[in-house]
C-alpha cells in the first residue's frame, strides 16, 4: 500500500531540472496537489511563472493553470484571472468546483467593468464570456443570459435571448429590470427601443407595455401614432386602456403633446369654461361666486326664516369658520352656490339634498367619438372623477378619532391647531366631506394668521380632484377684484385651488396667473405666497416659460415669504426639464439674496428641475454640494434624491452616506439620510439594513432622517423589519426624533389592520398615550396628531406609494413627498403629502367609459383585507349594587328565629338562597357557535383592492366582463362577453357613504342648526 504524500517539496524540485519532460511531469503533479499543498507551492510560484513566460516551453498553458490556482488560494483574484486566461483550453469551464465558479464570476465582472468603461477587452476574456452565454442558451436559462447581457451592455445577446423564448412575460421581466437596475440612461433607452420593436412583433402585440416604453423615452409622437393605429384597427378598448396608463405615468407636458399629435386641441376643463361662459371678459370667478352666494343667502333667508341680521352678517363675514359653514350644506360636500345654480339649471341635482351634481363628462362621453374619449382620458378628468367617486362611495373615515384628538389638544396652541388641521385634511382627502369642520366651527374661529392659511388650504386636500366645482367651493375665500380683506384665507384658497387641480391645472392656471398679477399691485406677500404655490402645484412639469417668468418677477421682489414660494413654484413648473437657463437664474439669485427662506426655496426648486435626469444632474450636484452655503448644500442633497429617485444608484447612495457622516451642518446630514428613502423606494427591503446603524447615531438629526427614510421607502408596506427598527426610537430622548418616528410608523401602516400587521393596534394606542400626556413635548404631540390623519388617509381608501400601479416611479407622488419633508421649516407645505396618496381601487369600465355592475372574487379571507373596526364611543359606567354584608351574629339570630317558628308549628316556608345559582341550561346559551371564516369573498365594481390583495383577485368564468390587461388593479377596460344583453350601469348620482360613524357622536339636526346660529352671532360680534 503506497504511503500518503505529506509534502510537495520533492515535486517542486523537479521544476529546476533542465529536461522539459520532468518539468511537465512536475506541473501535472502539482496541478493535482495544488488544492492541498498550495502554501508550499506559493513559495516557488515564480518558477512556474518563468515556465509560462518561456515561449519555447510547449506546456505554457499548463503552467498558467497551476499558477492561476495558486494565486486563487492566495486570494489574489486579479492575478489568478490573468493566468487563467493564459491557460486556454485547459481551463475547463464545465467543471463544478469552487475555483472554476470563482474564475467565471471574475471573468464576467472584469468583462462588465471594461465594457462600462470603454476599455480594451482581451479576446480570451471575451471568448470565455461568449461560452457562458452559449451555456445559458443551451440550458434554457434565459434570465441568467439576460442578466449578464444587461450588466455588460450586450444588446445583441439581449435580443437573442428574448427572441429565442419569444414570450411576453420575459419581455415584461426585461422591462422591469431595465427600469429598476440599469443605471446608464443611454443604454436604458436603447433597451426600451428594442423592447418597443419586440413587443410589437408578438402574435398579440402588448400595446400597454409599448406605451410605457414611449413614456420613458419621452416619444409623444410615436405614442400618438400607436393610439391612432389602435383606433384605425377598431381596437378602441385597448386604446382606452393605453390612454389610462399613459395618464397615470406621464407628465402633463407629454400628455399635451400626445393630444396635439392626435390632431386634438388642448382645451381648458369644464370648470373654466363654466366659469367664463356667462361672465364678462376679465370678470373673476370669485366675483361671480360672491354674487351667486349673495342671491343664495337671500333665498335661504326667506325659505328658512332666518333673522335678517344673521343673513347679512353671514354674507359679510370674513372668518373662515363662517365661510366653511356657508360653503357646505348640512354635513354634505357642496356649497350653497350649488343650490342657486341648480335652481337656474334644472338639469343639475340639488346639492342641499346631499347629492353631487351630475358629471357633464359622463353624459357627453356616451355619444363622443373615440378620439374625443381618448382626449378626455389623457386630460386626466375622467380618471380623477372615477377616483373621486370611489373615495366618496367607500368613505370609512372615523369621525370619533378626530374628536378625541380635538378634546386632548389645546386649541390655543397654534402647533396643535395646525396639526389637527392637517390630520383632518389627510383623513378626508378626496372625499369632499367637511363634517368635522361643520362640527368644529367654534374651534375654527380661533385660527389666526398662518393657521388660517393652512386651514383654508386644507379644503384643497379634502376636495382634491373636484375639478368641476373647485372655483365654486373656494369662491368665498378667493381674492375678489384685487382687493384683499383677509389675506391669509385668500392666500390659502389659491394654494387650495392648486391642490385640487394638482398636476392637472389646465382649467385654473389662467385664473391663478391673473390672481398673481392682480396681487402684484397690492404687494401682499401672503397672497403671493399662496398663488405661487398654487401655480406650481397645478402647473407641475408643464415647462411653461411664461409662468416661469411671472414667478421670477415675484422672486425679484426679494420678499422672504413670497420669494420662498416663488422659488418652489419655479422648480415645480420646470419639473424634470433640466433647463440650464432656469438653473443659472436661480443659482445666481440664491448667491445674491440675503434671505434664508428664499435661498431654501430656490435650493429645493433647483432639485425639482433635475428630477429624473440621473447622470445629467451630476454637474449641478457637484456644484451645490461643494458650496460654502449649507442651504445650497442641502439643495444639492435633494438634487441627488430627485435626479436618482427610485433607481437605487450605488454611486448616489455612496455620496449620500458620505455627507450623512461628514458634513458639518445638521440639516445637510439629516437630508442625506432622508434622501436614501427616495433612492431605494423601488426596493424597500434594502432600507432597514441601510439605515440600521444611522438610526443609532449620536446625532439626533441623523436619527430623524433615518425615521423618515423608512417611512418614505416602506410606505404602505407594513414591513415588520422597519417597524422593529422604529419601535425603540419612539422612546428617544429628543422630541423631534419621536415626532419623525410616529409619522414614519403611520406611513408604513397605512391600510393595515390587526390581521395583516398586529402592531397597528399598539401603534394607535401609543398615539393616544402621547396625546393624553399633557407633559409630552409639543413636537412629539404634533407628530402623533399628524400620524393619526395619515394612518386613516382618504377615508381609509388610499395608500402611500411613490410608484404607479405598473411599478414605475410616480412623479407627482415623489415631488409631493419631497415637499412634505420641508414641513420641518414651513408647516403649510405639509398639505403636499396628499400628492403621494394613491387610491386602492378596482374600477372597471366598458367601451362607453361607463362603470357596469359586475362581481369579481378575492381568494383571500375577508378579515385579511377588511377595514379596521370603527372606534367605539365611550359608554356610560353603570354602578352595580353590592350585596349587603350579613354579620355572623345576625345569621345566628335568624336561624334561631326560624327554628323556634318551626317548633311552634308554623307554616313551613320555602328556603331561598341569597345568591342566585346559574342554571345548567344557561351554559348552553352562552356557548358561541364558532363559524369557520370563508376563504374568499365576492366584491363589486369600484371596491377597495389593496396592493397585497391584487394577486388574490380573479374574474370567474361566469363573469360577463374580462379585463384587457392582466394586472387587476386601478382603472381597467373590460371586454363584454355578452354584448347582446342589457348592461346595468352604476349610477354616479346615487347616495354616497357620508361617514355614518358621525351619527354616533355628532348630535341631531336641531343641535347643528343652533350651532350655526351661534356661529353667525359670533361672526357678528367679531365685526
Amino acid at each position: 500500500m503506497p504511503g500518503v504524500l505529506t509534502s510537495s517539496v520533492g515535486v517542486i524540485s523537479l521544476l529546476d531540472e533542465p529536461q522539459p519532460e520532468l518539468q511537465v511531469y512536475a506541473l501535472q503533479t502539482l496541478d493535482e496537489l495544488v488544492d492541498q499543498f498550495w502554501a508550499e507551492i506559493a513559495n516557488s510560484v515564480s518558477k512556474i511563472e518563468i515556465l509560462y513566460e518561456d515561449e519555447g516551453f510547449s506546456h505554457r498553458e499548463l503552467a498558467a493553470l497551476v499558477a492561476s490556482k495558486v494565486y486563487y488560494h492566495l486570494g489574489e483574484l486579479n492575478e489568478s484571472l490573468t493566468f487563467a486566461l493564459g491557460a486556454g483550453k485547459l481551463l475547463d469551464l464545465d467543471r463544478q468546483n469552487e475555483f472554476t465558479e470563482t474564475i467565471i464570476a471574475k471573468c464576467i465582472d472584469e468583462y462588465v467593468s471594461r465594457r462600462s468603461d470603454g476599455g480594451k477587452i482581451d479576446s480570451k476574456l471575451e471568448s470565455i464570456v461568449e461560452s457562458m452565454f452559449q451555456r445559458c442558451f443551451d440550458a434554457k436559462e434565459y434570465k441568467q443570459a439576460i442578466g449578464i447581457a444587461l450588466e455588460s451592455r450586450r444588446l445583441d445577446v439581449l435580443e437573442k435571448a428574448i427572441t429565442i423564448e419569444c414570450k411576453a412575460s420575459l419581455m415584461e421581466y426585461v422591462l422591469d429590470v431595465c427600469m429598476t437596475l440599469v443605471q446608464n440612461l443611454e443604454f436604458r433607452n436603447q433597451i426600451l427601443h428594442l423592447l418597443v420593436r419586440l413587443f410589437g412583433s408578438l402574435e398579440k402585440p402588448d400595446y400597454i407595455s409599448v406605451g410605457q416604453c414611449y413614456v420613458h423615452l419621452d416619444d409623444a409622437k410615436s405614442c400618438a401614432d400607436m393610439l391612432q393605429l389602435l383606433l384605425d384597427k377598431n381596437m378602441e378598448i385597448e386604446a382606452y386602456q393605453v390612454a389610462f396608463d399613459l395618464e397615470d405615468n406621464a407628465k402633463q407636458d407629454f400628455l399635451h403633446r400626445v393630444i396635439k399629435h392626435l390632431g386634438l386641441d388642448v382645451e381648458e376643463s369644464t370648470s373654466t369654461s363654466a366659469m367664463q361662459e356667462d361672465g364678462k371678459p376679465g370678470e373673476s370667478a370669485a366675483t361671480k361666486a360672491e354674487g351667486s352666494r349673495s342671491d343664495t343667502t337671500a333665498q335661504s333667508t326667506t325659505n328658512e326664516s332666518k333673522p335678517a341680521a344673521s343673513s347679512t352678517t353671514s354674507e359679510a363675514t370674513s372668518g373662515i369658520g363662517d365661510d366653511v359653514k356657508k360653503s357646505t350644506t348640512d354635513g354634505a360636500e357642496q356649497m350653497n352656490v350649488d343650490e342657486a345654480e341648480s335652481k337656474e339649471q334644472p338639469d343639475k341635482k340639488d346639492a342641499s339634498a346631499g347629492q353631487p351634481s351630475e358629471k357633464p363628462q359622463t353624459k357627453s362621453l356616451r355619444d363622443a367619438t373615440p378620439s374625443q374619449k381618448i382626449k378626455t382620458i389623457l386630460s386626466g378628468d375622467l380618471s380623477i372623477q372615477l377616483h373621486l367617486e370611489f373615495l366618496q362611495r367607500n368613505n370609512h373615515s372615523d369621525m370619533l378619532i378626530l374628536k378625541n384628538v380635538k378634546n386632548h389638544v389645546d386649541a390655543r396652541n397654534s402647533i396643535h391647531h395646525s396639526a389637527l388641521t392637517f390630520a383632518n385634511a389627510f383623513m378626508y382627502a378626496g372625499t369632499k366631506s367637511v363634517e368635522f369642520l361643520h362640527d368644529s366651527l367654534d374651534w375654527l374661529f380661533r385660527v389666526t394668521n398662518w393657521s388660517k392659511f393652512s386651514t383654508t388650504a386644507a379644503l384643497g386636500v379634502i376636495h382634491k380632484g373636484n375639478l368641476s366645482q373647485s372655483l365654486t367651493v373656494l369662491g368665498p375665500y378667493l381674492p375678489k377684484n384685487g382687493v384683499s380683506n383677509t389675506p391669509y384665507s385668500e392666500g390659502g384658497a389659491l394654494f387650495a385651488l392648486g391642490l385640487i387641480h394638482a398636476n392637472h391645472g389646465s382649467g385654473v392656471l389662467n385664473y391663478l396667473r391673473d390672481a398673481l398679477k392682480n396681487v402684484e399691485t397690492t404687494q401682499n406677500d401672503v397672497i403671493q405666497h399662496g398663488a405661487c404655490l398654487g401655480i406650481g402645484v397645478a402647473g407641475m412639469a408643464t415647462a411653461d416659460e411664461n409662468m416661469y417668468e411671472e414667478l421670477k418677477m415675484v422672486l425679484h421682489t426679494d420678499s422672504a415669504i413670497a420669494g420662498e414660494a416663488a422659488g418652489i413654484g419655479m422648480g415645480l413648473v420646470m419639473l424634470g426639464s433640466a433647463s440650464q437657463v432656469a438653473l443659472a437664474d436661480m443659482l445666481q439669485y440664491a448667491h445674491e439674496t440675503q434671505h434664508e427662506k428664499i435661498i431654501r426655496g430656490l435650493a429645493v426648486g433647483m432639485s425639482l428641475i433635475m428630477y429624473g435626469r440621473e447622470e445629467e444632474a451630476d454637474t449641478l450636484i457637484e456644484q451645490l454640494t461643494l458650496d460654502k452655503d449649507p442651504i445650497l448644500r442641502y439643495g444639492g442633497i435633494f438634487t441627488v434624491a430627485m435626479a436618482y429617485a427610485g433607481t437605487g444608484n450605488n454611486k448616489a447612495i455612496k455620496r449620500l452616506l458620505h455627507f450623512a457622516v461628514s458634513d458639518v451642518n445638521d440639516d445637510v446630514r439629516r437630508a442625506s439620510v432622508m434622501s436614501l428613502g427616495f433612492l431605494l423606494f423601488s426596493t424597500p427591503e434594502r432600507v432597514p439594513r441601510t439605515v440600521e446603524l444611522l438610526a443609532e447615531s449620536y446625532n439626533p438629526h441623523v436619527r430623524y432622517g433615518a425615521t423618515l427614510a423608512l417611512g418614505i421607502a416602506c410606505g404602505g408596506t407594513g414591513m415588520q423589519e422597519a417597524l422593529d427598527l422604529l419601535e425603540p426610537m419612539a422612546k428617544d430622548p429628543v422630541d423631534y426624533v419621536r415626532q419623525g418616528t410616529l409619522i414614519a410608523m403611520a406611513m408604513i401602516l397605512v391600510q393595515q389592520n390587526e390581521v395583516t400587521s398586529p402592531k397597528v393596534v399598539s401603534v394607535r394606542r401609543q398615539y393616544e398615550r402621547v396625546l393624553q400626556d399633557k407633559h409630552e413635548d409639543h413636537m412629539a404631540r404634533f407628530g402623533a396628531i399628524l400620524a393619526t390623519g395619515i394612518l386613516d388617509a382618504g377615508g381609509r381608501n388610499v395608500t402611500l406609494s411613490l410608484r404607479t400601479s405598473s411599478g414605475h416611479p410616480k412623479m407627482s407622488a415623489i415631488v409631493g413627498m419631497a415637499l412634505f419633508t420641508q414641513h420641518w421649516y414651513w408647516y403649510p407645505l405639509t398639505h403636499l403629502l396628499c400628492l403621494a396618496f394613491t387610491p386602492t381601487a378596482l374600477i372597471g369600465l366598458n367601451k362607453n367609459l361607463e362603470a357596469p355592475q359586475f362581481e369579481f372574487v378575492s381568494h383571500a379571507r375577508p378579515s385579511l383585507f377588511a377595514y379596521p373596526p370603527p372606534t367605539k364611543p365611550p359608554t356610560s359606567i353603570v354602578v352595580e349594587k353590592v350585596a349587603t354584608a350579613v354579620l355572623s351574629t345576625t345569621a345566628k339570630v335568624r336561624a334561631r328565629a326560624k327554628k323556634s317558628e318551626k317548633e311552634k308549628g308554623g307554616p313551613e316556608q320555602m328556603e331561598v338562597d341569597d345568591a342566585k345559582k346559574p342554571a345548567d341550561d344557561k351554559k348552553d346559551e352562552t356557548k358561541k357557535k364558532t363559524h369557520k371564516e370563508a376563504q374568499s369573498e365576492t366584491l363589486q365594481n369600484m371596491s377597495r383592492v389593496l396592493p397585497a390583495q391584487i394577486k388574490h383577485v380573479m374574474f370567474p368564468d361566469s363573469c360577463r366582463y374580462v379585463p384587457v390587461k392582466r394586472q387587476t388593479s386601478g382603472i381597467l377596460m373590460l371586454h363584454d362577453r355578452r354584448p347582446e344583453e342589457e348592461e346595468k350601469i352604476i349610477d354616479f348620482n346615487g347616495p354616497k357613504n357620508n361617514n355614518t360613524t358621525l351619527s354616533t357622536s355628532g348630535g341631531n339636526q336641531s343641535g347643528r342648526n343652533s350651532r350655526e346660529d351661534q356661529a353667525d352671532e359670533f361672526a357678528l360680534a367679531l365685526e
